[in-house]
């Protein structure tokens, strides 16, 4: 029967990796150093589950572990924190926030659930302010999740309060500028751009649709529309060079 690894051998293959005869590329990484990678690996989790590729999925899940492994390594050896330290941390705050499987209350309604999760949150972040909460959202966030993300905190908290109508009225009154907007210099440009996506994040919300999904999925379509586009342009006798010496000559 083949050896399976366990989460020590990945450990001790990570601490071999940064030792004095490591590996000269691991060695030289940091935690910022690192970033890219992590969002990398945790896009490429998506896109397998997307995909609905358990194969794949189970790879890419490792590759996010070693991600893991590597940066807990690394604070070890500034003695920032241990590995133990993330697994007994991510336990009790995964205890501490499931009372009611982990402890006797029985609140059990999903709407419950949610606000118990977001007051056990607040307590524990000693957040002084429902401003400290919506600001809690990181800025490291891609803008579109950022948004739904503040705006869900803003309306969880009682800050925002989203009405339909009023989301309706502000999309039509935005669009009915659109007419005037190639006249805007770049800042009011960027200001107005800026207003439309944040008031669509909020319709998303509201509709309690992913707006980072919608937007995929809009993509995806526009991409099988283009390519559709250039096989009938194809069949038509086009070629790449005709299409790419037109483009050019519109410059």
């Amino acid at each position: 029967m083949n050896k399976k690894y366990t989460i020590d051998d990945l450990r001790q293959v990570m601490k071999k990796l940064l030792s004095e005869n490591g590996c000269p590329w691991d060695k030289a990484q940091t935690h910022d150093s690192l970033k890219q990678y992590f969002i990398e690996e945790t896009y490429e989790v998506i896109e397998a589950i997307n995909n609905r590729d358990k194969n794949n999925l189970c790879e890419e899940l490792g590759d996010v572990l070693f991600q893991i492994v590597f940066h807990s390594e690394l604070a070890e050896k500034e003695n920032l924190f241990l590995f133990e330290d993330v697994v007994d941390g991510i336990t009790r705050k995964m205890i501490l926030r499931h009372p009611h499987v982990f402890t006797d209350d029985k609140n059990t309604s999903p709407e419950k659930i949610s606000l118990k999760w977001e007051s056990i949150k607040k307590a524990e972040k000693g957040y002084k302010s429902n401003m400290e909460i919506v600001k809690s959202v990181p800025k490291s966030l891609p803008a579109l999740m950022r948004s739904v993300k503040t705006i869900s905190k803003a309306e969880k908290t009682g800050i925002e309060h989203l009405d339909f109508e009023k989301l309706v009225s502000e999309n039509a009154d935005l669009s009915s500028k659109l007419e005037t907007a190639k006249n805007m210099d770049n800042v009011e440009k960027l200001e107005y751009i800026g207003k439309f996506l944040l008031n669509l994040s909020k319709i998303s919300h509201f509709l309690q649709i992913n707006a980072e999904f919608s937007l995929t999925n809009a993509l995806e379509t526009y991409i099988n529309n283009l390519e559709d586009i250039e096989s009938a342009d194809a069949t038509a006798g086009g070629t790449f060079e005709d299409t790419d010496s037109e483009a050019a000559k519109a410059k």
